[in-house]
C-alpha cells in the first residue's frame, strides 16, 4: 500500500496529542522493522558506576581446569577475552571472577557425605593446619587466565569454614541456623582467608574483596558445601577478618553477606536472626553493627533468586532494595543468579520445557536489566561459569555446556566437548561493553516487559552504550533523541545476540535507524570521538 502525504500528516496529528509516543508501523523501504520506538539518551543524567559483570568458578572449573588440557584454553577465551577473531568475537570478557575458598570435602573423598563429587571443593589447609599452595589446580587455572586475559577484579568467596575448623569435621552442616564453625576458632578461619588473599596478591593478582559467608539464611544440611550464620555470628567473623586483614596490610574489601534473596536485606523473612541484613550491619547501635570497621565500605550483596518470578514483581522488590540501600548509605552488588525459580508467569515466559536456550536467555536479560536499573546494582554475577547440563536443565544454571566423555552421566574428570550457551553471549553483551568505571545515564522509553534498556557512558566520555532486549516477534527500529552529548557519534557499531548470532557485529551509518532483531538482546555503541 502506498501512503499519501495527507494521510501520513493525519498520523503525524495524532501521535502529537499523545501523552506518550506509540510504537507505530512504519514505511520500511529496507524491510528491516516493522515497528519503531522511540528512545531519549540523555548523557546529562547519571546514575550508578559499574563495578564488573562475572560469574563463578563453582564448581566444575575445579575439573576442567585440571583433566580438560585439550579445551580449557578455548573455554577461558570464551569467559574472559575481549579479542575478536575473524570478526567475531572470541569471548564476553568477564571484569570479575568469582572464586570459592573450598572448605576441603575433596579431600575427604566419599567420607565427605557429600555424594556428588562435583559438588566437592579443595581447601589450601592441610590436616597440619598449613597452605598447601599446590593444591585447587584446576580452579588456579582459570584464576591464572583471568587476570592473563584482563579481568580486572578477584572476589573470594566460602561457602564453608575449612572442615578442620567446623564442629562436624564435614563441609556441610548439622547446626541448624548457626554456624558450624567452632566458637574458638573465628580467628584463624579469618586468618585463613587472609592469608589466601595475601598469598594471590604477592603473586600479583587483583584480589579486591572477600566474601566470607554464602546465603547464610539457608542450614546447607546436605549435597555441597554451605553453613547457617546468624547476623551476630557474620559479624563476629567480619571483625576477625578486618583484624587479620589490617595486620596483613591488605588493601582488601569484605564483601557482605551474600543473602540468599534480595528480601533478606530489608525485612523480617523467616529467621529473624538471618533477616534484616542491611539494618544489622549498617545501623550504628545494632549489636551486629560493623559499618565502622576499616575493611568493611558501605556496599552489601544479595542474590537474585526467587524474586525475579514477573517483570512486576521483581521491580516491586527492587524498587524496595534500592530504597533500603540509599536509606543506609550502601552501594549494593548482585552477586549470584541463575533461573532457579519455578513460578514464572506463564505470560511472560513459555516454561522450562518448551524453553529455547534463547528463551532462557532473554529472561536472564530481563533480571539483569532489572537489577541494574531499578535495583541499581553496581556489580552483577551469573552463578556457575560451565556445568554439566542435566535432567532438563539446557542452559539455566551455566554459561558454558559440559559434556564429559560417555555422556552428560559420565565422570567430569575425563575431558569431552562444550558448547557455549545463549545465556554466555547475552550476557557478554553487557559484560564486554559495560566496563569497570561506566556509569549508568538516562535512557527514556516506554519500557515493558517484552521491551527494555539501559544506557552508559565511558569515563573519558569518548563513549556511549545501549543495551536492548526485544522479547517481541518483530524487529525494532529506534526512533532516537540525544541529550547531552557532545557533538554527533563519529561511528556506530551493534552487537546481537538472537537465534544463530552470538554478539554479532555490524557498522551502522551515522545517518541511519539502528534496528533491533526480533526476540534479541543488542548492544549499541557510539563512538563519540
Amino acid at each position: 500500500m502506498k501512503f499519501t502525504g495527507f494521510f501520513l500528516s493525519l498520523l503525524f496529528v495524532a501521535l502529537s496529542c499523545s501523552d506518550k509516543v506509540p510504537d507505530t508501523v512504519t514505511v520500511d523501504p529496507d524491510n528491516t522493522a516493522g515497528v519503531e520506538k522511540a528512545v531519549t539518551i540523555n548523557a546529562g543524567q547519571t546514575f550508578q558506576t559499574m563495578a564488573g559483570f562475572g560469574a563463578s568458578d563453582c564448581w566444575s572449573p575445579a575439573f576442567v581446569g585440571r583433566y580438560w588440557t585439550s579445551g580449557r584454553n578455548r573455554i577461558s577465551e570464551l569467559l574472559f577475552s575481549s579479542e575478536t577473531e575473524n570478526g567475531k568475537p572470541k569471548g564476553i570478557g568477564l571484569s570479575l571472577w568469582r572464586v570459592n575458598l573450598g572448605g576441603g570435602s575433596a579431600g575427604q573423598g566419599d567420607a565427605s557425605g557429600i555424594e556428588d563429587k562435583s559438588r566437592r571443593a579443595e581447601s589450601y589447609l592441610t590436616d597440619e593446619l598449613t597452605p598447601d599452595w599446590t593444591r585447587c589446580e584446576g580452579q588456579r587455572y582459570f584464576l591464572s587466565r583471568a587476570v592473563e586475559l584482563g579481568c580486572q577484579s578477584i572476589v573470594l568467596f566460602s561457602n564453608t569454614p575449612p572442615v578442620q575448623y567446623t564442629y562436624n569435621g564435614k563441609g556441610y552442616s548439622n547446626k541448624g541456623g548457626v554456624s558450624n564453625l567452632k566458637s574458638d576458632r573465628y580467628d584463624d578461619f579469618a586468618a585463613y582467608m587472609a592469608g589466601v588473599a595475601q598469598h594471590y596478591m604477592n603473586e600479583g593478582y587483583p584480589v579486591t574483596h572477600i566474601s566470607p559467608v554464602n546465603e547464610p539464611q539457608y542450614n546447607w544440611e546436605s549435597g555441597q558445601e554451605g553453613s547457617g550464620w546468624t547476623n551476630d555470628e557474620i559479624a563476629n567473623l567480619t571483625r576477625e577478618l578486618d583484624k587479620a586483614l589490617t595486620a596483613r596490610a591488605l588493601s582488601v574489601d569484605i564483601l557482605l553477606a551474600e543473602a540468599g534473596d534480595w528480601e533478606y536485606l530489608y525485612k523480617m523473612k523467616g529467621d529473624a536472626n538471618r533477616s534484616n541484613v542491611l539494618p544489622a550491619f549498617f545501623r550504628a547501635g545494632s549489636p551486629a553493627y560493623v559499618g565502622d570497621l576499616s575493611h568493611v565500605k558501605n556496599l552489601i550483596c544479595a542474590h537474585s533468586y526467587w524474586t525475579d518470578g514477573s517483570w512486576d514483581g521483581m521491580r516491586s522488590v527492587r524498587k524496595q532494595v534500592a530504597q533500603a540501600a540509599q536509606q543506609y548509605g550502601v552501594d549494593v552488588w548482585q552477586s549470584e543468579w541463575s533461573m532457579l525459580g519455578d513460578g514464572y508467569s506463564s505470560s511472560e515466559f513459555v516454561g522450562y520445557d518448551p524453553a529455547s536456550e534463547m528463551d532462557i536467555a532473554l529472561y536472564m536479560s530481563k533480571v539483569i536489566h532489572n537489577d541494574l536499573t531499578v535495583a541499581g546494582v553496581s556489580s552483577w554475577s551469573f552463578w556457575t561459569s560451565m556445568d554439566v547440563s542435566r535432567w532438563g536443565h539446557k542452559n539455566r544454571f551455566l554459561l558454558i555446556s559440559l559434556i564429559p566423555a560417555g555422556g552428560v552421566d559420565g565422570d567430569i574428570q575425563h575431558e569431552g566437548s562444550f558448547q557455549a550457551t545463549a545465556t554466555l553471549w547475552a550476557l557478554g553483551n553487557y559484560s564486554r561493553f559495560i566496563r569497570p568505571g561506566y556509569r549508568r545515564i538516562s535512557l527514556g522509553m516506554n519500557e515493558s516487559h517484552s521491551f527494555f534498556g539501559s544506557a552508559w557512558i565511558a569515563p573519558e566520555g569518548d563513549k556511549i552504550v545501549a543495551v536492548y532486549t526485544n522479547l517481541s516477534d518483530k524487529g525494532v527500529r529506534l526512533n532516537e533523541t540525544h541529550e547531552g552529548w557532545s557533538g554527533k557519534a563519529k561511528s556506530i557499531e551493534t552487537y546481537t545476540t538472537a537465534g544463530g548470532k552470538e554478539l554479532a557485529g555490524e557498522v551502522v551509518a551515522v545517518d541511519r535507524q539502528v534496528v533491533l532483531d526480533a526476540k534479541s538482546v543488542t548492544t549499541v555503541v557510539y563512538n563519540l570521538r
